[in-house]
């Protein structure tokens, strides 16, 4: 069924399209060689073509042209061989040149498609308009003074990869969706890490609403929101404020605005500029970007196994549902865990172990798949001693909590504590015989028809026996005594 908003006038339908902004690998920036890297000291990190000093020449870094290509073919896209940077002029504290070198009538990414999953299982196609390559401004610092504002210039030439959706979306749940998609696909190719806290990955989102039927109506772009729940919060609240207004007989004015998360609202920023404004021009410095169908080759020669690939392969080769295959698959170091963990075992089992106990115990103690003490060949080594018989389903989870305390081998753990499975049928027989002597009561009402309480025995012999006892054993001996 699909998403609508409803009003005073009847339903209302969401048009949504994203802009992501996703900070590009690599070890220098886009123009100079300057370090793009995270987190160093204000203002370290800037060359003199980053600071804007007169005479200082651009010079394009391959490896930043090379990851938007790779991500241009992780999203089916279209590569353009010939592509042109232009000047994009506006003025403000943090941008020394006083304009951005950008792409805009000839990016470096055509059309293109990605498909996402919904939270009904259902499967929807969002396009690509393009993507093109920029270079990021500084950052601007309001908080540091009570009258000052400070500019750190460690961002000022940073490769961004601006990701254009078309206005396929139509819901919050359908922009949470595509975003985590692209996120993921992004990851897995590495050539964005996608940590939208740090703000290498970040969205402007383009909301706008219309009755069933109608044409497009006036949108309003949402700046920089840095959470994918903070795009779906920022669709649903933008929403709701312009059928507020066409319906109290207004119009929406196309603008630029902000989301405050904590007030669950949007605010405006400024009146949305016409690419005109910009008064964009080819860049005089830089070269048309003309690039060799082998050098496109090459890249997608080497692009590693994508999401939806790898899920079918999953559901194919381990015979997982989509739905497991898609949780496994959601970040490649979760994928490479599992693979690990099911070579040569049962394929199911590993992945109810991993997205159950395994998942929760990251869960309870913060940890990630990398840093987890448990490691993929000790959660398999638990497996295999459930499989060989050495411990039970139950002992098994009490040895995994060890594991996650310790680090140690489960075989180890499994002989320091004493918790080898009984198998022995002498020690069965008689802890069942010890049971329902004492239970005499229960026997007679079993005997009567009472067949439920068959579940109440094999506890009791389990629990007689400290948990060791071999289940499959224990119900034999149970049923043939109760015989």
């Amino acid at each position: 069924m699909a998403y609508t908003l409803e009003g005073e006038t009847g339903s209302w339908e969401v048009v949504c399209g994203l802009e992501v902004h996703a900070q590009v690998i690599s070890k220098s920036k886009l123009f100079s060689g300057a370090s793009a890297e995270y987190g160093a000291e204000p203002n370290s990190q800037v060359s003199l073509v980053d600071a804007a000093f007169p005479g200082m020449l651009p010079v394009i870094n391959r490896e930043c042209v090379a990851q938007a290509v790779r991500t241009g073919l992780g999203l089916n896209a279209q590569i353009n061989l010939w592509s042109r940077f232009d000047r994009k002029n506006y003025f403000y504290a943090d941008l020394p040149q006083g304009y951005q070198i950008s792409q805009f009538a000839h990016p470096v990414v055509g059309e293109g498609k990605v498909e996402v999953t919904l939270p009904d299982g259902s499967t929807k196609e969002i396009g690509i308009t393009r993507l093109h390559l920029e270079q990021d401004a500084g950052k601007s610092l309001h908080d540091q003074d009570p009258t000052k504002s400070f500019i750190d210039l460690n961002r000022s030439g940073v490769a961004l990869m601006e990701i254009v959706s078309e206005p396929d979306i139509r819901s919050p749940e359908e922009a949470g969706a595509y975003l985590t998609k692209l996120r993921q696909i992004l990851r897995y190719l590495g050539t964005c890490d996608g940590n939208m806290d740090e703000g290498s990955m970040r969205a402007d989102v383009n909301v706008s609403v219309r009755k069933a039927g109608e044409a497009f109506r006036t949108r309003c772009e949402i700046k920089n929101v840095n959470s994918i729940r903070f795009v779906m919060q920022a669709v649903e609240a933008e929403a709701k404020r312009q059928i507020g207004i066409w319906e109290a007989g207004g119009e929406v004015v196309q603008e630029t605005r902000l989301f405050d998360p904590s007030k669950n609202e949007t605010r405006s920023m400024r009146s949305k500029e016409d690419a005109h404004d910009y008064r964009y021009f080819p860049d005089p410095d830089l070269l048309p970007l003309v690039l060799t169908q082998d050098f496109v080759d090459g890249l997608k020669t080497h692009l590693p196994e994508l999401p939806d690939a790898k899920t079918a392969r999953f559901v194919r080769e381990y015979g997982l549902s989509a739905y497991d295959a898609r949780i496994l698959v959601m970040e490649q170091a979760t994928a490479d865990f599992y693979e690990t963990l099911a070579k040569g075992r049962d394929a199911k089992m590993a992945a109810n172990w991993m997205m159950g106990d395994f998942f929760a115990a990251l869960n309870r103690t913060s940890t990630t798949i990398e840093t987890s003490p448990v490691s993929a060949a000790n959660l398999g080594a638990l497996i295999d001693l459930i499989a060989d018989n050495t411990i039970n389903g139950r002992i098994a989870k009490e040895v995994f909590e060890a594991m996650v305390e310790t680090g140690d081998h489960p075989a180890d753990i499994v002989e320091k504590k004493g918790l080898r499975q009984v198998t022995d049928t002498g020690a069965i027989d008689a802890a069942v015989g010890a049971v329902l002597t004492a239970n005499a009561d229960k026997v007679a009402q079993y005997k009567a028809g009472q067949e439920k309480l068959f579940g109440f025995f094999v506890g009791q012999v389990m629990k007689a026996m400290a948990g060791k006892g071999n289940p499959a054993l224990v119900n034999e001996a149970l049923k043939k005594k109760l015989a």
